[in-house]
């Protein structure tokens, strides 16, 4: 076991889908044209429609779209926007752009996406601007719930989709309930682009035009800066022409990641480890989560093992470092910061390298 090769955590060459990447990198230069051109233009046609919206709007990365989001709402510094703690920090960075004011609430026992309860107490007793949802690992968060509160107190939602490419619930795709949709394509992503990329999706015509200025500097026609706010965030040619080539496989790539996550649930059935929930749907499996006490043991026995790990993620927002004020008490949120362990699962991982983490994790429960 020492001898063999390492179980990577992320494989480049899965993540491809088998495109010709050349092909792409060669088609954008004979055409000359290399940020926001017809690459651009006709992802965001076909990653509109693979959704069910009516607009996307390629834009730099995942944490530009959710400050661009943010800023076509009108989100003013200091007004309070409700979001949960343990998603990474992405959607507390793009608040502090804006100078608004992060709200935290704790999140579901099962999902750890945020907790509708919670989302109710914070609508009832503020005078929130919006509210931000992460879908979490892949797994959609109580959309019809949430998206329920949200329309009862006429405040808007926004979806956090980076980790949910292709997720659906009742029918219905991760990054079409909300007022506006944000996506990161970074490589590690269920659709990942060579470098970073993102995208904000809105069925509103006025948001997507606002939205279209943003990205570029305020810009409603150019050098005529309209719209306050604006920044230079926008997707460039070449990750829009390999994002459009890889948009067709990314059913077939999560049905890769659902099958190696229901292997894995079903090894670890008989073990004391909390798993995911059983892969639908509403659930991409881009990260593989389990949840133990004994954390950091086991890391260092699939480390020993040669298979990697990561933890997403090991400290919430609210007790990040940076932040001045004292943190709410959000226990459910702590305790899976304390717990959680993402293993491999992605597109490319053998059946001998699953078989390994497998084997890796089940030596570890029985003291090998």
């Amino acid at each position: 076991m020492a001898d063999a090769p390492r179980v990577p955590f992320f494989c480049p060459a899965g993540a491809a889908f088998g495109v010709d990447l050349g092909a792409c990198l060669q088609r954008v230069v004979d055409s000359g044209w290399y940020v926001l051109g017809p690459q651009v233009r006709d992802f965001e046609a076909a990653f509109a429609r693979h959704v069910g919206v009516r607009h996307a709007l390629g834009v730099a990365n995942g944490t530009d779209a959710l400050t661009l989001a943010l800023r076509a709402l009108g989100v003013q510094p200091g007004q309070p926007v409700v979001t949960v703690a343990n998603a990474g920090c992405y959607a507390s960075t793009a608040l502090a752009q804006l100078g608004a004011q992060p709200l935290y609430v704790d999140v579901e026992p099962a999902r750890l996406t945020m907790a509708p309860p919670a989302l109710a107490a914070a609508l009832a007793a503020h005078p929130v601007a919006a509210v931000i949802v992460t879908h979490l690992y892949g797994q959609m968060a109580d959309m019809p719930r949430l998206a329920a509160l949200c329309h009862a107190a006429k405040v808007p939602l926004i979806e956090d989709c980076a980790q949910a490419h292709g997720a659906t619930l009742n029918g219905r795709q991760a990054g079409a309930w909300g007022a506006l949709a944000c996506f990161s394509f970074y490589p590690t992503k269920n659709l990942g682009a060579l470098g970073d990329g993102g995208a904000v999706l809105t069925d509103d015509q006025a948001l997507a035009e606002r939205l279209r200025a943003l990205r570029q500097y305020g810009w409603t026609r150019k050098y005529e800066v309209t719209v306050a706010g604006g920044a230079n965030s926008r997707l460039d040619e070449l990750q829009a022409a390999v994002l459009l080539a890889k948009l067709p496989h990314l059913d077939a790539a999560n049905a890769a990641r659902r099958a190696i996550a229901a292997r894995y649930s079903a090894a670890f059935a008989d073990l004391p480890l909390t798993c995911p929930p059983p892969p639908g749907p509403d659930h991409v499996m881009h990260l593989y989560v389990v949840r133990t006490p004994r954390r950091a043991a086991l890391q260092a026995h699939l480390a020993a093992h040669g298979v990697a790990s990561d933890i997403h993620y090991p400290l919430a927002d609210h007790r990040q470092p940076v932040r001045a004020a004292p943190p709410p008490p959000l226990p459910v949120t702590d305790q899976a910061c304390a717990e959680v362990l993402s293993l491999p699962c992605y597109p490319g991982l053998t059946q001998a390298q699953a078989a390994r983490v497998i084997e890796a994790v089940r030596g570890f429960f029985a003291g090998a």
